[in-house]
Order: C-alpha cells, then structure tokens, then sequence
C-alpha cells in the first residue's frame, strides 16, 4: 500500500474514534446532562483542523488531483462524491463551530442544534470513510502508475509538514486522545451507519 493512502486510513481510524466520542457526548444531551460549551470547542477543532484542513485538505489537494490526472472526471463519479461530502460535513461542523465559540451556559436551541448536527454528521462521514477505504482508495492505487504513486508519496508527506506543521498535528492528536477519555466510546456502535446504495453505486 503506498504511504500517503496508508497514512490516511491510519487518520480514518483516529477520525471514526472521536466521531464515536461525538456521539456519546450527544448522548449526554439527550438525556439532558450538562456538557461544557468548551467540549463542543474542542470537537469543532478536532474536526475543522485535523478532519478537514489535514486530512480532507490532503485528499482534495493530493489524492483527488492525481486521480483526476490519471483519467477520473471530477464533475461526476465517486470524486464528485467525495468532494460534495466533505462539503455537507463542512456546513455541520460549522454548527458547532458557532456554539463552541459562544460564552455561558448553552440553552435549549442550542443543544437542540447540537443534537441536529450530531446526527447528521457522525453517520454521513462515518459512511464516507467507509467509501474511501473500501472502494475509493483501491481504485487509486489501482489506476495510478507506480512512480506517480511514489510522488504521490513526496507530495503528500509535504502536505503534511507545510499546512498544518507536525508539531500542530501532534497536539491535535493529542486533542483527540483527550476526547475520547471524556467521552469514551466504541467505534463498533458506529457500525450500524451503513453505506447507502446510491452513494456506493455512484463511487
């Protein structure tokens, strides 16, 4: 397996580990626990910095590119799929953007708004990296030649060091761990958002 998809599925499991999390501090909600806006900051970061800006900026600007070079249309097809999910996942990790960043306690609209957002978001990119491992990334490894794998490779190791920062990811990584040890959780209750058959058959 080359190292820039391997590296990315490693990010798939930390992802689908606070995505669990997420869901568990949901939970919390509905039963009509307290939690603290600073936890719905941290999740927000988490999935801004480290799922989007790192992981989903990687696929767009790295894998998606190479792909398109190697004869996969970006208009339509499972890029088009992917590219139109990371985007709806964007518009529901703004709403905890917007509550993480308010002051006092969180009121019944904006739980309520949490909630919305929880339920849409944990089983929409749940299934999309259930896509991505099992059908989209062995398309590419299958479609690119070797030697474009390998800068593949350079380029998303670059990626890596020059967005974000390694030190960055570390501490977002670390976020991450912090996470899940508030809110721990079993990725297995994830296992139940299946992938739809009209997503599968357009990837």
């Amino acid at each position: 397996m080359t190292k820039c998809i391997e590296t990315m599925m490693e990010e798939h499991e930390l992802i689908v580990q606070v995505l669990a999390s997420l869901q568990a501090m949901a939970r919390q909600l509905e039963t009509g626990a307290q939690v603290p806006r600073q936890d719905v900051a941290d999740f927000a970061q988490f999935f801004r910095q480290f799922a989007d800006k790192c992981h989903h900026g990687k696929e767009e600007d790295q894998l998606f590119r190479t792909m398109v070079e190697f004869g996969f249309p970006q208009q339509s097809g499972p890029i088009a799929v992917m590219l139109s999910e990371h985007d709806a996942g964007r518009d529901e990790v703004r709403s905890l953007v917007e509550i993480g960043a308010g002051s006092g306690p969180m009121g019944p609209p904006e739980r309520a708004r949490i909630l919305g957002a929880a339920s849409q978001f944990v089983p929409l990119l749940f299934s999309h990296i259930q896509k991505e491992n099992n059908i989209l990334y062995p398309m590419a490894q299958q479609a690119i030649p070797p030697s474009a794998l390998q800068e593949l490779d350079r380029s998303c190791a670059a990626f890596d060091r020059e967005v974000l920062g390694q030190a960055e990811v570390r501490r977002l990584k670390t976020l991450a761990a912090d996470l899940v040890s508030r809110y721990p959780a079993s990725p297995r209750e994830l296992a139940g958002y299946s992938v739809c058959g009209a997503c599968t058959s357009a990837a």
